[in-house]
């Protein structure tokens, strides 16, 4: 307990519930103080113990992932990102975030935001970003208010990417009734570093001086961390103080000015960006990690606007603003770096040994709080909530595959021109045209069409390659094996890809976490995801929990734990892509086919049955299915490589044949014994499509040995054929392809 009683008039229970703290947070409160916090002392521990933050309601479970792994460099919390080995002296450095809340209120500077920050995380640990992703989920396309926030989203992580110069490479969109209320906007970024050369978000050194630095420090963003984890109602259009204003041409010159500071100078303790609950989390987690202390001046913030209140400057959210620990005397060799890029910066604070974070405003203490007492790990609260199963899984538990009508060969163009169109399958173009993917191109980014995006590191003869991942639908259904597949489908598209799994960083999009149907969703999630990564040996390195993707109404998100996966292609061995290459190639399918439907786009929208079973999966068969199409790869044996994913068979081979105009033809002996629906469009998983020159197809069928294929076809010219049956030229399905999302978005 501190000796010193910070001015200000004490707070009440009722400010501690309009904060969304709890009863028995603000008794723990007052038993940490040793007295009543101050209206400034209870705004810095509603953020700091919001859920955004603390991850109070997560975080027992979190620390069930595996976080070990011989490539590891930062175990997952120690760091801003996660941060593996990827040789040669360098370090692929890398996370994810949601931006939820935000860009349902106001989508371009939402999502435009989260781009910012996410590479903040990056860059604040020395790491030069090198390319982003992104996962977006949002509601009923029809809608109009699904359409402005599809434009304001990705004219938002569009503008901020490429101004910002770093490409926008890979990602998904999904379109459910379940996000109509909360879309999700998860931002994902990857980034290079030399080993041994990142900073820590560390506050050492008695006397060093503190220093804010970037963008000016305004109103906007108060109270942001809080706002993200609450509910979204019809008043939160009123909470847009609580969404940031992004500036992507300041987040350059903080980027050049950070990279500076840590390659030219040896002037820098540590270094944090600005992000959730700004000012207030930075100083308190760097002191708490190095269990030091801080005294603040926050007179001295260089501020955008006049008269803000102390506690309005230690939550604001504004953006573009780092926070860095400098080595006392070495103040004028940081200032001219920050003068050379035109930045506002100030020192505010010296480092202190009291383990204290002390604030001021013109000369008074307005608040006096132990720093430990604010972070994850240290006082923040940690709940063990209950859980139950959800009551939906006894619908799931009805569904008899044999009441489901099958369909003709004949029939099957028709479905496929369906589900082509369907804006979750349907090609992506209309956005990642407005994402500029070779801008800044440090590193070389490969836009062959594959599974997984894929970046040449310069100066080394290896490729990182990247995903995001996540078929929620599948999440909902079966919790636990979704989770899985969730892993595995990522693994896949790295392996298709031509690339070793390396790690993974996840966004856990739930609902409301006192729900306690949403915690058996979260809780089951996580176990799936933590059995996944053991087999495929991706430690977690790190990621972003968010909750409360929920109306009022009680109408959760489908459970989204959004995985975001990066894996190495070494050697200068081969990017293998999803492309049909030449006429006379031969098709094999590798993994079973099954009369399985559960959760497919074909059974979910063309046959509208909601409630179905998660799809076939075997984590076993899968690894071996990904061991095996490496070892395939790696040896110049196959020309192309696809999973079979949303939609089925038919159009993961109509995909392969899409970019270079091939057509195919399909004569399966397995599709006998097959419903044909379930054989087109099942989307049983373990299954990959590939093509193989003649020339190569003893070796290739004596090396796949160990697991089920089947010779499929052969890639051909002309119109596609399925069993004898005419499905028609290439073009007519090329056509929906390409152009049904716009058409649906005009």
């Amino acid at each position: 307990m501190s000796d010193t009683q910070p001015i200000g008039t004490l707070a009440t229970l009722e400010q501690a519930k309009q904060l969304g703290l709890r009863e028995e947070e603000f008794e723990k409160i007052k038993e940490i103080l040793g007295r009543t916090p101050n209206f400034t002392e209870l705004s810095i521990y509603s953020v700091m113990w919001s859920e955004h933050c603390s991850y109070k309601n997560s975080i027992v479970w979190l620390k069930t992932l595996p976080k070990e792994g011989e490539k590891m460099l930062a175990k997952a919390g120690e760091e801003n990102a996660g941060l593996i080995d990827i040789g040669d002296g360098l370090a692929c450095c890398f996370k994810i975030e949601s931006h939820n809340h935000p860009s349902a209120i106001e989508p371009y500077q939402g999502a435009a935001t989260g781009v910012g920050g996410i590479n903040r995380d990056i860059f604040s640990m020395g790491a030069r970003p090198i390319a982003q992703l992104n996962s977006l989920r949002f509601g009923n396309i029809e809608n109009e208010r699904t359409k402005w926030l599809v434009r304001g989203v990705v004219k938002g992580i569009g503008n901020y990417g490429n101004a910002f110069g770093i490409p926008t490479v890979g990602g998904e969109v999904y379109f459910d009734d379940c996000y109509q209320i909360n879309p999700l906007v998860n931002a994902m970024s990857v980034g290079i570093a030399k080993v041994g050369k990142t900073v820590s978000a560390i506050s050492e050194g008695l006397g060093n001086p503190v220093y804010i630095f970037g963008s000016a420090t305004g109103k906007d963003g108060i109270h942001g961390a809080a706002f993200a984890s609450k509910d979204i109602t019809e008043d939160s259009a009123k909470d847009l103080p609580s969404v940031q204003v992004g500036d992507p041409f300041w987040e350059k010159l903080i980027l050049e000015a950070s990279m500076e500071l840590l390659e030219q100078t040896d002037a820098v303790v540590g270094m944090q960006d600005m992000g959730a609950a700004g000012i207030t989390c930075s100083t308190s987690e760097m002191s708490a990690k190095s269990k030091t202390g801080m005294k603040v001046w926050l007179d001295k913030v260089p501020m955008r606007q006049a008269g803000m209140k102390d506690w309005e400057i230690l939550l604001s959210e504004s953006q573009e603003r780092m926070l860095v620990i400098v080595h006392k005397g070495k103040e004028a060799e940081v200032e001219r770096i920050f003068k050379k890029w035109d930045l506002t910066y100030a020192i505010i604070g010296e480092v202190t040994d009291t383990e204290r974070v002390q604030y001021y405003m013109n000369g008074e203490l307005r608040a006096d709080i132990p720093g430990e007492s604010l972070v994850l790990g240290g006082g923040a609260p940690v709940y063990h909530r209950e859980y139950t199963e959800p009551k939906y899984f006894q619908e799931i538990a009805k569904f008899d595959l044999n009441l489901v009508p099958d369909i003709t060969v004949d029939e099957a163009p028709a479905v496929a021109k369906y589900l082509l169109g369907h804006p979750n399958i349907a090609s992506k173009r209309w956005v990642y045209n407005q994402y500029d993917s070779m801008v800044g191109t440090i590193n070389q980014t490969t836009n062959a069409p594959s599974d997984a995006a894929v970046v040449k590191v310069k100066g080394t003869d290896k490729s990182i390659a990247m995903t995001v991942d996540c078929n929620s639908r599948y999440v909902y259904a079966n919790p636990f094996v979704g989770g899985m597949i969730a892993v595995s489908e990522a693994a896949r598209n790295l392996v298709c890809s031509g690339a070793e799994p390396a790690a993974i960083t996840n966004c856990l999009n739930f609902g409301n976490p006192y729900n306690p149907e949403v915690y058996y969703q979260f809780v089951h999630a996580i176990k799936g995801l933590g059995e996944a990564c053991k087999k495929f040996d991706t430690p977690v390195t790190g990621g972003n929990v968010s909750f409360y993707n929920q109306s009022s109404d009680d109408n959760a998100v489908f459970p989204t734990p959004t995985i975001g996966m990066v894996g190495l292609i070494t050697n200068g061995k081969k990017h293998m892509t999803m492309d049909f290459k030449q006429d006379g190639d031969t098709i094999y399918l590798l993994g079973d086919s099954k009369n399985d439907l559960g959760c497919s786009h074909y059974l979910s929208h063309f046959k509208k049955v909601a409630q179905s079973p998660a799809p076939y999966f075997n984590l076993e068969e899968e690894h071996q299915l990904h061991k095996t199409v490496l070892k395939a790869i790696n040896s110049g044996l196959i020309q192309s490589a696809h999973d079979v994913s949303e939609g089925g068979l038919l159009t993961c081979l109509l995909e392969s044949a899409m970019p270079n105009n091939f057509a195919f033809v399909v004569d399966s002996i397995n599709a006998q014994s097959l419903r044909t629906d379930a054989f087109l469009f099942g989307e049983a998983q373990g299954r990959i499509v590939v093509s193989v020159a003649p020339q190569n197809e003893a070796a290739f069928e004596a090396l796949v040995q160990t697991i089920p294929f089947e010779k499929l076809g052969k890639v051909t010219k002309g119109d596609i054929l399925v069993n004898q049956h005419s499905f028609g030229s290439l073009d007519s399905y090329k056509n929906i392809f390409e152009n049904s999302l716009e058409e649906k978005l005009s």
